[in-house]
């Protein structure tokens, strides 16, 4: 059933372009006050030199600040594979609260022993503020935005309705970039099919919003779409079967290589955006499991 969308409730959406990680973040405005939220905020990384920085999160601080806005919300779609959230870093400086879908607590309890993390790693999402269920709703200042549970990528992507524009992760590319793969642990193609149709059945105005780009065919980097275009042209989805497309999907999987910062990523994002504790000497450090993803 398709929710109920107020496609005249039209908020401002600025996006920031990662190029290390192909990543789009976003700064959301409610048209009718100051209150903004942020979605899928990134940390900078030099994974080879162990170093981690803040430009990209500070340029979306400025920007939040240099227009008098009033940071409530800062959203994850999902737990990223790619990039390092950086919400907790903006959180210090802006305040808000930091959401992501309920599931997290099954992508702790698959990466914790993963990275043998042991008792003291919290698996029940205690380190965000708000957990959302499919349906949930909340507030953006004076708009109320709407949480879908869309797995298949990750057991805890959420897609997020903002008025006339959703934030839909890694659940949907481009008409031309098709989907993202579903062979991560917890990950199903068959759900993410069942997931995209799920965002299709939102009205065709609904603008969508994705978490990242990568310019197929050299074509300018983009990341804004809606409905009707991707229910007409998407690669892997329009006119083909809910067979049709988990045997594309799980072709293309077992072609692919891991990304190149999955291993701090997870480490990172299960955490809410937090590095892992210090050691005794007041140290970080990020494992690598042998074999073990």
């Amino acid at each position: 059933m398709t929710p109920a969308i107020d496609l005249s409730v039209k908020p401002k959406v600025t996006g920031f372009f990662d190029p290390a990680t192909n990543t789009i973040s976003y700064v959301v405005k409610d048209p009718a006050s100051s209150a903004c939220a942020i979605v899928d905020s990134v940390m900078d990384i030099d994974y080879a030199a162990g170093r981690i920085t803040y430009a990209h999160a500070d340029e979306i601080i400025a920007f939040v600040r240099d227009h008098d806005l009033h940071l409530e919300w800062l959203i994850e779609t999902h737990v990223h594979a790619d990039h390092l959230s950086a919400a907790p870093y903006i959180q210090r400086h802006l305040g808000g609260k930091i959401g992501i879908g309920r599931n997290i607590t099954l992508v702790q309890d698959t990466f914790g022993k993963i990275f043998n993390e042991g008792t003291e790693f919290q698996r029940d999402g205690s380190q965000f503020d708000r957990l959302f269920d499919d349906g949930d709703t909340y507030q953006l200042g004076d708009m109320t935005c709407l949480a879908l549970h869309t797995p298949g990528h990750t057991p805890a992507c959420m897609t997020h309705v903002m008025g006339d524009a959703a934030f839909v992760g890694d659940t949907l590319f481009m008409p031309d970039g098709g989907s993202a793969r579903a062979d991560f642990p917890g990950g199903d193609a068959g759900q993410l099919y069942d997931s995209i149709q799920k965002v299709l059945s939102l009205p065709d105005a609904t603008r969508l919003f994705m978490c990242h780009d990568y310019g197929p065919n050299g074509r300018d980097i983009r990341w804004e779409t809606t409905v009707g275009e991707e229910k007409a042209h998407n690669i892997h989805i329009s006119g083909k079967s809910r067979d049709e497309f988990v045997a594309l999907r799980n072709a293309r999987d077992a072609t692919l290589a891991m990304p190149k910062l999955i291993i701090p990523s997870l480490q990172v994002n299960m955490r809410g955006g937090d590095l892992p504790p210090a050691d005794e000497t007041g140290k970080r450090f990020l494992k690598v499991p042998i074999n073990g993803i």
